[in-house]
């Protein structure tokens, strides 16, 4: 995954990309020992109200820390350790990629065959896409499906199976013509874990946990939620609920692997980033050749790390101008960017209660994983700016935790302020056109499927069918407009929900957007159009 908390994050992780490294000239850089690592996350935790932070770092072949910081759950003792595990959602992709990557060395596919050849039945709404997507196109996120289209399907947990989400993407009306520009999707991740599936001939979190995460030695590391039942040593969710942060349930989504699915801690995921800094070499292990073991090749390391999508490089604000980037691309399972001159290898994730993101400086020999329990994509940024300058050059740092902090309080107050502007503008004399009883009835999307509208007493409660989370209470708003208060409210991701009529009185269709900016885009509520279904079988 993939997620935006607030349109500032964009600033922040702004990427680019280089299909070669260079060697950098040797720069002095300062002993490990004399950062105060705990000092700059501590911070980071007060001032982003996140209760855990795990952070690894290795440089040089080493592993310089591999720790915890803070609680697994707030308001309980339990310390965040170096083997606690955290969710890390889009994280999984780079494994998506690197499992794809090791069948085309072995020859089972190549980037460039249609994905029809290894999933016959694959089909998207255009007939010239489902014929010309690549197994390359499926990681590249340059399909012509808008930002996260089809999330619905997965996000909140849904009742719908990985097939029949891939089944549904000949349903999803396309926002830009194929190939045209990048928006980031989850769903074909899906489709790629099943050609995994398919051609490896087992599941997609057995074939990561054999093929990569084994040999790797990655032994704490899970692919599923499911398989962190009764492990003590696993971190809770927490979210913001009225801007205070909260433990929450956790969101398991096991029809997304491929997309999302991988659980795993600082020990490990230290490890993972040495064999990826390594071009798929696991350091001191032997195959069964008795020759040195690698996952794949250098030709596959240089295909992922090679950009495949342009993107569009966004200015930041002033404070921020030493981040932007020159080189902005996304590659396979990877965003690629420069920072001070060398390439960035990187990718965030994003799931209930959970961000991350992974960082890799080949150049520098540099990784960094920073994981978290909170939704902050602020405190992701400010470490990843800190930890770049001081394991990169060392040099005098600049406060990025105030100064992030800062613009991000900035940002979330003018959110704050637009939505107090736009309830106020509202015709709040207005009513509803029809009697509460006629928004009743069942409701049809042609990709998601059934949503329902109910009465109880006086209010009027929407819930979708295939999600079990997703209910809740409709405001009225103005004319025929409501907004939908989830019940759970650390969604944060209130929607509109606007009823059109026909000429005769009766409603046409439903259409949604969610009500703040700041939003989830995997709440992808404004690609829904809702028809009355009894309306539907008249015709």
């Amino acid at each position: 995954m993939k997620h935006l908390a607030a349109a500032i994050l964009i600033a922040f992780s702004a990427v680019g990309a280089s299909a070669q490294t260079a060697v950098a000239p040797p720069i002095a850089r300062p002993a490990a020992s004399s950062y105060d690592l705990e000092q700059d996350v501590k911070r980071t935790m007060k001032a982003f109200d996140v209760p855990g932070i795990a952070i690894a770092v290795v440089k040089d072949g080493q592993v310089v820390a591999a720790r915890g910081f803070g609680v697994r759950k707030l308001g309980e003792p339990a310390q965040v350790d170096g083997k606690t595990l955290f969710e890390i959602a889009s994280n999984s992709k780079a494994f998506t990629a690197a499992a794809l990557a090791m069948l085309v060395d072995e020859g089972k596919l190549k980037w460039d065959d249609p994905v029809v050849k290894h999933l016959p039945d694959f089909q998207m709404y255009d007939a010239y896409v489902t014929r010309e997507m690549t197994v390359r196109d499926l990681l590249t996120h340059r399909s012509g499906l808008g930002l996260g289209a089809g999330d619905l399907l997965w996000w909140p947990t849904t009742t719908f199976s990985t097939d029949e989400i891939i089944e549904k993407l000949r349903y999803i009306r396309p926002a830009t013509s194929f190939r045209n520009s990048y928006a980031y999707d989850n769903l074909l991740y899906i489709v790629a874990g099943k050609i995994i599936a398919r051609k490896s001939g087992k599941s997609w979190g057995d074939t990561v946990r054999e093929r990569i995460l084994a040999p790797i030695g990655m032994n704490t590391t899970t692919t599923s939620l499911a398989e962190n039942e009764g492990n003590p040593n696993a971190s809770n969710a927490h979210s913001k609920i009225k801007d205070k942060i909260t433990a929450v349930k956790s969101m398991p989504v096991a029809n997304a692997v491929g997309a999302v699915g991988i659980n795993t801690n600082a020990e490990d995921i230290a490890k993972w980033m040495q064999v990826l800094l390594d071009n798929g070499r696991v350091a001191g292990a032997r195959g069964a050749d008795g020759k040195e073991l690698r996952l794949w090749s250098d030709a596959q390391a240089r295909e992922m790390w090679t950009a495949q999508t342009p993107m569009k490089i966004n200015t930041p604000k002033p404070p921020l101008a030493a981040t932007k980037p020159n080189f902005y691309a996304y590659g396979l399972g990877f965003q690629l960017r420069d920072y001070k001159g060398q390439l960035v290898a990187m990718h965030g994730g994003a799931l209930q209660g959970f961000y991350s993101r992974v960082l890799l400086v080949p150049e520098s020999k540099l990784g960094i994983a920073i994981l978290t329990n909170a939704e902050s994509g602020g405190a992701l940024s400010a470490l990843q700016y800190r930890l770049l300058d001081q394991y990169m050059t060392g040099s005098t740092p600049t406060d990025w935790i105030k100064l992030v902090a800062d613009l991000e309080e900035e940002a979330h107050a003018k959110e704050l302020a637009r939505l107090k502007s736009e309830s106020s503008t509202r015709a709040a004399g207005s009513k509803p056109s029809l009697a509460l009883s006629a928004y009743e009835g069942e409701y049809e999307d042609p990709w998601y499927g059934i949503m329902n509208v109910k009465r109880n007493g006086n209010k009027l409660i929407m819930s979708f069918s295939r999600t079990p989370d997703l209910i809740g209470e409709m405001e009225h708003f103005q004319h025929d407009t409501f907004i939908v208060r989830w019940k759970e409210r650390n969604f944060n991701a209130d929607a509109y929900a606007t009823f059109s009529l026909d000429h005769d009185g009766s409603i046409d269709h439903v259409k949604m957007k969610a009500v703040s900016e700041e939003t989830d885009f995997s709440y992808d509520f404004h690609d829904l159009l809702f028809k009355p279904v009894k309306a539907k079988t008249k015709q």
